[in-house]
């Protein structure tokens, strides 16, 4: 058994273990990961600053070349080279230790991954600078999202890859009776085997949030894994890996089972690599048109995608008008719209709606919708907190031909950041648009809402009723997906409505949030992203369906 000590991470890791199997059984809150910065030692700007304008030599084969060039979002160069690989090299290097690692078994498996999470938690900070300077997020919003709340995503993937793996016995005495005869007796023992090397492609706005639960869910199965980091935000996966390597190698396994694949300016080395035929598994989260391509092209490889969709809220009625508009301002603010979960439409009765302050007109809605994101983003402080900075030109680009698109209810504005002046932060626009048309018609209007525009857009579209409203709703998730939908209303018929479209499209429904909950959050253990049931993504973060076909059971008989 390669494992060197076993005891001492049963006795770290078994009972975070136990308790990530219970949650994910119950679904109620817990989080072994402090959200808040005084929790850690120290703030890690000292640890990320000394990474600037070095090498993060990773030990790992095949290296050719020294890649980098990533520019924070606030407007440093960070200038860190990271290897680049040889993949006739690389590739066979990771399979070597495959065998090490499936012959160890689900629990060590497992209780290895807890230990690599814990060695990333106690790096938070440093994680939440480097997620910061290549996300755009602002501080508070990188730590949390990029720190505890990605580490939660990464356990509960361990949870259900170990749940999946103990369903089966590892080994039972099998005998079948034969009246007079002997019984006929067999042992058979159940293997839980991994698939071969399982490629995760992060992305830019939320490298370890997205990457960890397939990072986390293909190592507890015993698939080796190559990290191809988006080339703008390679530091928090390169630092992550670096991490995983080291743990590996101390527990006595092969530290090539984790592995890094950076990439030259323009090389494009995920196509490549989604091709390879020791790609068995493939975790993507980015545009639409390349996940479709992976599904359609890496017919070797089990695909697990997150792409784009049009998340919608339907506004019939509310008894909490003012918690309504502060939720849904919020919802819009944060980190800039560039969420996959973020609100895009909101689809208003044109004739209004009933609230606890009197029925609201259409036009009332969208203004007071509009004053409520301009109340929440008025003090600059507070909107470079919520905002951070735009990812990259494409969202700007986006933003300023929005304004085009209809009548602008709020203008987005520009905001200097007093500590960093070279970032682009921008507070959102609201464009009202007219729904009026019938559904199978196609209308300007319809081809800017039925589009996802990714960043701090938002359109108010003016519908004939909340019947059409819910016709909407339903072509949206249908067509063009959806992450998240929300709902307001104080009619049960109308409630019950909005249910059924979404669990006739599978989409995952928020209803009445007016507190400290937002449509564009999920908490791990309990709430699921996405639900793999529509074209927004086709696999649910996280569930037994998103670990599952990562390993095979092998059987072996032999005669008792």
């Amino acid at each position: 058994m390669p494992l060197t000590d076993l005891t001492a991470l049963t006795e770290s890791h078994r009972p975070t273990l136990d308790q990530a199997l219970d949650a994910i059984r119950t679904r109620a809150y817990w989080s072994p990961h402090p959200e808040h910065p005084k929790a850690y030692e120290g703030d890690g700007k000292a640890a990320f600053d000394a990474l600037l304008g070095s090498r993060i030599d990773l030990g790992q084969p095949g290296t050719d070349d020294w890649v980098g060039g990533e520019v924070s979002p606030y407007g440093t160069e960070l200038g860190v080279t990271y290897p680049h690989p040889d993949l006739e090299v690389l590739l066979p290097a990771m399979r070597a230790g495959m065998g090490a690692w499936r012959e160890a078994g689900p629990e060590a498996r497992a209780l290895v991954c807890l230990e690599i999470l814990a060695r990333i938690s106690a790096r938070t900070p440093e994680i939440a600078h480097a997620v910061m300077h290549t996300s755009g997020q602002a501080f508070m919003m990188a730590f949390q999202a990029g720190g505890p709340h990605a580490q939660d995503r990464g356990l509960e993937a361990v949870a259900y890859a170990y749940a999946e793996q103990t369903r089966t016995p590892l080994v039972t005495d099998w005998a079948k009776p034969q009246g007079k005869r002997d019984p006929l007796e067999l042992r058979k023992t159940f293997t839980a085997a991994g698939r071969g090397i399982s490629l995760m492609i992060g992305c830019n706005t939320f490298p370890t949030w997205n990457g960890y639960p397939g990072l986390f869910a293909s190592l507890a199965t015993g698939n080796p894994v190559l990290v191809k980091p988006h080339p703008r935000a390679v530091l928090p996966l390169a630092l992550t890996v670096q991490i995983a390597r080291d743990v590996l190698a101390e527990q006595g396994f092969d530290p090539n089972l984790v592995c890094l694949a950076a990439e030259r300016p323009g090389e494009g080395i995920a196509k490549t690599l989604a091709l390879r035929p020791e790609i068995k598994i493939i975790d993507y989260t980015g545009s639409t048109a390349f996940g479709d391509w992976l599904e359609t092209n890496a017919r070797q490889a089990q695909v697990y995608t997150e792409k784009a969709g049009v998340n919608t809220v339907v506004i019939d009625s509310t008894d909490n008008y003012k918690g309504m508009l502060s939720n849904l301002s919020f919802s819009l603010s944060l980190y800039s719209g560039q969420m996959c979960t973020t609100p895009q439409n909101f689809l208003i009765p044109r004739d209004g709606i009933t609230t606890d302050a009197g029925p609201k007109s259409y036009d009332e809605v969208v203004a007071d919708l509009a004053g409520a994101v301009g109340g929440l983003l008025g003090d600059d402080a507070r909107a470079n907190a919520l905002l951070g900075a735009l990812v990259n030109p494409e969202v700007k680009a986006r933003l300023e031909a929005a304004s085009a698109l209809g009548e602008v209810a709020l203008p987005s504005r520009e905001i200097t950041h007093p500590d960093f002046p070279d970032a682009v932060v921008r507070t959102p626009v609201l464009v009202k648009l007219d729904g009026a048309q019938k559904y199978w018609e196609s209308t300007d209007a319809e081809a800017a809402y039925l589009t996802e525009c990714f960043g701090p857009v938002a359109f108010a579209v003016a519908m004939d009723s909340t019947a059409s409203a819910l016709e909407l709703l339903r072509r949206t998730v249908r067509e063009k997906g959806a992450m998240t939908v929300g709902a307001y209303t104080t009619s049960t018929d109308v409630e019950r409505a909005v249910e059924e479209v979404c669990l006739e499209e599978s989409a995952q429904l928020s209803l009445n949030l007016t507190g400290g909950v937002y449509v564009n959050q999920t908490a791990a253990f309990s709430d699921f992203h996405g639900s793999g049931g529509n074209p927004a993504a086709n696999s649910a973060l996280c569930d037994g369906a998103f670990v599952a076909n990562r390993f095979r059971v092998v059987e072996v008989r032999r005669q008792a």
